[in-house]
């Protein structure tokens, strides 16, 4: 059964419950503040920005998607579509990224993947039907319900800045590998959107050099 977006007030929530619950996020909050929401409009424009984030850096799939956006905005699947392979590579796709965009569009305007009717899924049932589609995989699927679904529970564990920024909070040896990640998360239901967030804060908001 999908839940109800996060939204302000429930990552305000979430923070309180997770503070009181983990003093090593609680020690996030007293030293950063609370996370940021992050929120991201639902929509093919969206998962394409998480596609070009797929194994880059953060900074360098914007520019990406800001380069796309300057030749085709709105972005819809019909105008990714009429863009060939040079405007895309001079955007920043890879071939590989290419042939996942031109998928997801096509299966937005044939009707097999309809992104509206994930609202009313469960988040194992999102996963499962945003995955059907070439190119996307667990992470993406993940990010799609972690930020523009806003699901509370959304737990991305294939994801290296959070695995990174986990390693670090709670003092690990080694970075957690997702199966490890995965474990350790369940101590943060039904939160773990949150917890992610909190995370992720604490990554960002830590100088590079010591990362």
């Amino acid at each position: 059964m999908a839940t109800v977006p996060l939204g302000e007030a429930g990552l305000a929530d979430g923070v309180a419950a997770l503070s009181r619950r983990d003093p090593d996020l609680a020690q996030i909050v007293a030293v950063f503040g609370p996370p940021p929401l992050w929120p991201r409009s639902p929509g093919f424009s969206t998962l394409i920005r998480i596609i070009l984030e797929q194994q880059v850096s953060l900074a360098s799939a914007q520019a990406a998607f800001d380069r796309l956006l300057a030749l085709a905005s709105p972005l819809t699947p019909e105008r990714f579509l009429a863009l060939d392979d040079a405007s895309l590579k001079a955007v920043g796709f890879s071939r590989q990224k290419m042939s996942y965009g031109r998928e997801l569009a096509r299966s937005l305007l044939d009707g097999s993947l309809d992104l509206v009717a994930l609202d009313g899924l469960g988040d194992d049932a999102v996963r499962e039907t945003l995955t059907r589609v070439k190119g996307i995989g667990r992470w993406t699927a993940d990010i799609y319900l972690l930020m523009a679904l806003q699901r509370p529970d959304a737990w991305p564990s294939g994801d290296l800045a959070l695995a990174t920024a986990v390693q670090r909070v709670k003092g690990l040896s080694a970075r957690p590998q997702p199966d490890e990640l995965e474990r350790l998360s369940e101590s943060w239901r039904p939160w773990r959107a949150v917890a992610a967030r909190l995370f992720w804060h604490h990554y960002l908001s830590t100088p590079r050099a010591s990362r």
